[in-house]
């Protein structure tokens, strides 16, 4: 197991704060209706919609297709927010 060092470098005058706010959405449905019979052929389904409330297995499962929310394409958007704030010392 390997010791990591963390050094912490702290400013008197300027303090900054950075979050992330990761916001997950699914979009059109991929899969593949015709594999079976060697083809390629999707449903045409443009965006996951939640079958159910959040918690539930019917959250997974599309309410448009049908088909499980891992089928989905997933697009992430991550946002970086910096905040600082200056103090007097």
């Amino acid at each position: 197991m390997k010791k990591r060092q963390v050094v912490v470098k702290k400013s008197s005058s300027r303090t900054s704060r950075v979050s992330m706010i990761e916001r997950v959405r699914y979009r059109e449905c991929q899969k593949n209706h015709a594999a079976n019979i060697g083809g390629y052929a999707v449903d045409g389904c443009r965006e996951f919609m939640a079958g159910g409330q959040e918690g539930t297995t019917a959250a997974v499962m599309c309410a448009a297709c049908g088909c499980h929310r891992s089928f989905h394409r997933r697009e992430v958007d991550e946002d970086v927010c910096e905040s600082s704030s200056t103090s007097h010392v």
